[in-house]
């Protein structure tokens, strides 16, 4: 209200100063543009001017309120974008869960530019072209999907590592790995694909390499991590072997030495390993040197029993078949019903030609556990010693058990 008064109070003033001016010659205003010539009363003027000033102010308001507008209006196109792309990248993730993989394809990357996460959206519709077989376009997505989003090469390059093992291109995927691995050298997500790398392409020198930092990093279970490890080191071995059986083929007594070599490369866990010890003496005992095999077997058994390396035990030739006897004897006091145990004693007794002690130890060991090894071999040994009945009836038991024939009436002979 009193502001209103002010302003009334204001033009009043304005007028009866005007009235007052206007009774007062103060001359004339005299303007020239070029040929012409304006001459006009300084109130005349002087309201022309006023005049000029007001348009002008209502002018810049008015370029003013349309810029403005403009900016409303794109600001408005923009959130449209944004929403039809929020909603095309739900149908395309969508699409990519019910494996409608050319409709994600299609939702996703035409969405791209405009989403929130372009960087998500490149990658999903990279999934939904590997799926549709469309590799070049997997590489063309991932490469758009890198130049999105400062900082994504790591998650650009293990979604392509991932891409490139599931499409068997497994070469291309170690390529990737190694060099997203310079990066970042302990990441656990990326040692975990280069594993399955180098185990896809048998690679087993470099995995021996990588298996201290999945050990360190935990990148997989202790069981799953002890089989790879053992899985990893007996095909070392078996190469070894294989390039001292080349060898051998042009040198009758070629050194092996590298598989022995090999085996003093053995982590220590692996050199204690039951399994791994069975392979490596049955690969020097298969190349010929069974004295070391021997002398390892008896020095692993001192300390720790294993049916299974008794087993083998039982197969090698020592220098000194008595004394290997003997020792195998002296084990025998702490395990008298150790089928496997009486096995082996069998066949160290045949090494010797204790033709009747080899039977006796076959016959207790098939009575402490029925074994189709333990029938040949007592059945073998009867054959030789003239026990064709004897052998022939060893022979059917193992048949019949063989093959789990039901017991059903015979013929009498």
């Amino acid at each position: 209200m009193i502001g209103f008064l002010a302003i009334i109070v204001l033009a009043l003033l304005l007028g009866t100063g005007l009235a007052f001016g206007l009774q007062y010659d103060l001359g004339y205003i005299r303007v020239s543009f070029g040929n012409y010539l304006v001459e006009t009363n300084f109130w005349v003027g002087l309201a022309l001017l006023v005049v000029i000033v007001v348009l002008t102010v209502m002018l810049i308001g008015l370029v003013r309120r349309l810029r403005n507008g403009t900016s409303v209006m794109s600001g408005w196109i923009a959130r449209g974008k944004e929403r039809r792309a929020r909603r095309r990248t739900t149908q395309g993730l969508l699409a990519l869960a019910e494996g409608n993989w050319p409709r994600a394809k299609k939702m996703l990357a035409s969405s791209a530019s405009d989403a929130d996460t372009p960087l998500i959206n490149y990658l999903a519709a990279a999934q939904a072209s590997f799926e549709c077989g469309d590799n070049e376009a997997v590489d063309k997505l991932l490469r758009k999907a890198f130049e999105s989003t400062p900082g994504s090469d790591m998650a650009v390059g293990i979604t392509q590592a991932q891409l490139q093992l599931a499409g068997n291109r497994v070469e291309q995927a170690l390529a990737t790995l190694l060099r997203l691995r310079k990066q970042s050298p302990h990441h656990p997500f990326v040692l975990k694909l280069l594993k399955t790398a180098y185990l896809r392409l048998e690679d087993w020198r470099e995995l021996s390499k990588l298996l201290a930092e999945l050990r360190k990093y935990n990148i997989l279970v202790p069981a799953e991590l002890d089989n790879l490890e053992r899985q990893t080191w007996h095909n070392l071995l078996e190469q070894a072997a294989n390039k001292c059986r080349k060898e051998q083929a042009n040198i009758p007594n070629a050194s092996l030495d590298p598989l022995t070599d090999l085996w003093d490369q053995l982590p220590s866990s692996m050199r204690r390993d039951e399994r791994t010890i069975f392979n490596y003496t049955s690969l020097l005992a298969g190349l010929g040197d069974e004295a070391q095999a021997e002398t390892l077997l008896r020095k692993v058994l001192r300390n720790h029993w294993s049916d299974e390396l008794i087993n083998l035990y039982g197969r090698v030739e020592s220098q000194a078949p008595d004394e290997q006897l003997l020792l195998a004897e002296q084990w025998l006091k702490d395990r008298p019903n150790n089928a496997e145990l009486m096995l082996a004693l069998g066949r160290l007794s045949l090494r010797n030609e204790l033709w009747g002690k080899a039977r006796e130890y076959f016959e207790t060991s098939l009575k402490l556990q029925r074994k189709r090894e333990t029938l040949a071999e007592l059945s073998r040994l009867n054959a030789h010693m003239g026990h064709d009945t004897a052998s022939i009836n060893l022979l059917m038991q193992s048949l019949e058990n063989d093959n789990g024939l039901p017991h059903l009436p015979m013929p009498k002979a």
